[in-house]
């Protein structure tokens, strides 16, 4: 649209003033001849080879300013713009690069680099329905998944530089209109202070940017999925991406946000509401069935009723070891396999991993080192495990339960609610970037807010 060149220039000067604050911001101006181009885009989301193939080349090769112009209008991939400076915000924010053509003339180019083509599915945090997309291992894709995810001008994106040796880059993702000012200070600060040599990965930046460096909960969510980050970013937290690495950190993070899985949101509301309880109950079996075994089976079997007291104590006849160390020996079984799991190639890893624990199971038994009822308690509590969605709290919640295990072989069932005690109040003092660890985040969807009655005050 042909307009005044001060009306350009504001609308020009307005969109650089909104977007300076990205990293991915790019602005460029061309001239040749009496022609002159300025460009302005997020290269994120846009296909730079195609603004040099369809912008930048014709330019040079026409020279002519009228014949550029017909050019430019007869693209199939511009639009003729107004002074609708949200439209062409939205323009941008969807990948469409903003082209000032003279001082007169703006369009929209329709340039947009096409992400799905590039980038794998995820193959940790799977869902049954939702995306399946994943991260990749470049930033500016990795912005570009969010950005399509996260339309926002709000969305702030900049980077810093870890690491005296490799320089890696890291992106910082927050929207400055939901974010903490204090958090996003507190991860600002944390981030400039990481001193290492090399750094590699987002495991390794999270050791570095926790304050207590042996706690051992993550205080920070390390996830593989595009749509995690964008509902994270909903929420106000701050992102990190890591060059190199297929993984962003999101931070601050609860107690409450590693029981959460992106397949609640895509779920209905009993459902979800079903497989969150499941999860607590799975947390429950896993940290403390054992305990509950050893401290009923040695210390109060009274406990039972008589037919489940008779029966358990038959199963153990003939084990020449007393509950803990049944108990003890089959756990680090169990814990030996789900290494030799993960570490085995993945074409034989969980055959192997299947096998051997039935080859285990059964042999144990029937050579009388561990009751029936034993095998069973392993299996539950190697199953439940496994239902905490993010890896990293799982990691911690299968060691968490051998000190309370040992409270309860120390002081019996007192011990294990010592035990689960002392476990609550070191949650309760931690904290996540300035947040308290158990602070729930929770945004009410549109149904869920209350609405005034008509003619109320």
């Amino acid at each position: 649209m042909d307009m005044g060149g001060k009306q350009s220039d504001k609308i020009l000067d307005w969109l650089q003033e909104k977007l300076r604050k990205h990293s991915d911001m790019v602005y460029r101006e061309v001239k040749h001849g009496e022609t002159q181009v300025r460009i302005l885009y997020l290269n994120s989301l846009i296909d730079e080879k195609s603004i040099h193939e369809k912008i930048i080349q014709p330019l040079y090769a026409l020279g002519d300013e009228q014949a550029y112009r017909g050019y430019v209008r007869f693209l199939p991939v511009s639009r003729p713009l107004s002074d609708d400076r949200q439209t062409i915000m939205n323009g941008i924010l969807f990948g469409f690069a903003f082209l000032m053509l003279g001082s007169d003339e703006l369009f929209l180019l329709d340039v947009h680099h096409v992400q799905n083509k590039t980038i794998h599915k995820a193959t940790i945090e799977t869902v049954i329905q939702g995306p399946q997309n994943a991260l990749s291992e470049d930033i500016a894709i990795n912005v570009g998944l969010i950005r399509a995810r996260y339309r926002q001008v709000s969305l702030r994106f900049e980077q810093e530089t870890a690491g005296k040796l490799s320089q890696t880059g890291i992106g910082m993702l927050y929207d400055e209109n939901l974010v903490n000012p204090q958090v996003l200070e507190n991860v600002k600060k944390a981030i400039q202070g990481v001193k290492v040599e090399v750094l590699q990965g987002a495991g390794q930046l999270q050791k570095h940017l926790t304050k207590k460096k042996r706690s051992l909960f993550p205080i920070m969510m390390i996830t593989e999925r595009p749509d995690r980050v964008a509902f994270n970013l909903s929420q106000g937290k701050v992102v990190m991406l890591i060059q190199g690495t297929p993984f962003a950190l999101i931070a601050p993070s609860t107690f409450y946000d590693f029981f959460s899985s992106m397949e609640d949101i895509y779920q209905s509301y009993w459902i979800k509401k079903s497989l969150i309880v499941i999860r607590y109950l799975g947390l429950f079996i896993s940290v403390l069935l054992p305990s509950m075994y050893v401290a009923l089976t040695a210390y109060n079997p009274e406990v039972f009723r008589v037919q489940l007291a008779l029966s358990i104590a038959g199963s153990r006849i003939g084990v020449p070891f007393p509950a803990f160390v049944e108990v003890l020996f089959m756990l680090l079984m169990m814990e030996l396999l789900t290494e030799a799991s993960v570490r085995l190639p993945k074409t034989i890893g969980s055959t192997a991993a299947t096998v051997g624990g039935l080859i285990l199971g059964q042999a144990a038994t029937e050579a009388g080192l561990v009751s029936n009822i034993m095998i069973i308690i392993v299996a539950a509590v190697a199953i439940a495990n496994f239902v905490i969605p993010i890896t990293a709290m799982g990691f911690a919640m299968r060691f968490v339960k051998y000190g309370i295990f040992a409270c309860t072989v120390a002081f019996g069932v007192i011990g294990m609610i010592l035990g689960m005690t002392g476990l609550i109040i070191y949650l309760v003092h931690l904290d996540s970037f300035g947040e308290p660890y158990f602070k729930m985040y929770y945004a009410p969807t549109p149904e869920e807010i209350p609405r005034k009655p008509k003619g109320g005050d």
